[in-house]
């Protein structure tokens, strides 16, 4: 799967078979979802769980919560917009191997 297929199945009613948790994660959170998605991450132990754990903090715009995770994740908060930072985590989750 790549970027565009992915942005593709955001207009399905649930997200496609076989993703991982964190691609459904960031299916969920892409659809406005974002109970849904952190119920997914939230208890994972995984940098990829904390990055995404930190972009759904700062789309609910608890910076000060968004900060402690990223740098759980050792990562920086983006300067970017949160949409290009939610395609940024779609595409490096597809390209880890993570599909």
């Amino acid at each position: 799967m790549d970027l565009q297929t992915f942005m593709t199945a955001m207009n399905a009613a649930r997200p496609p078979d076989g993703l991982t948790v964190y691609l459904q994660a960031l299916w969920y959170a892409g659809k406005g979802d974002w109970d849904h998605a952190h119920e997914l991450v939230q208890d994972l132990p995984d940098r990829d769980a904390a990055h995404i754990h930190a972009y759904l903090h700062r789309v609910e715009g608890d910076q000060w919560n968004a900060d402690y995770w990223y740098r759980r994740a050792g990562e920086k908060s983006p300067a970017v917009g949160l949409e290009s930072e939610w395609q940024q985590l779609v595409h490096q989750m597809l390209t880890a191997g993570k599909k």
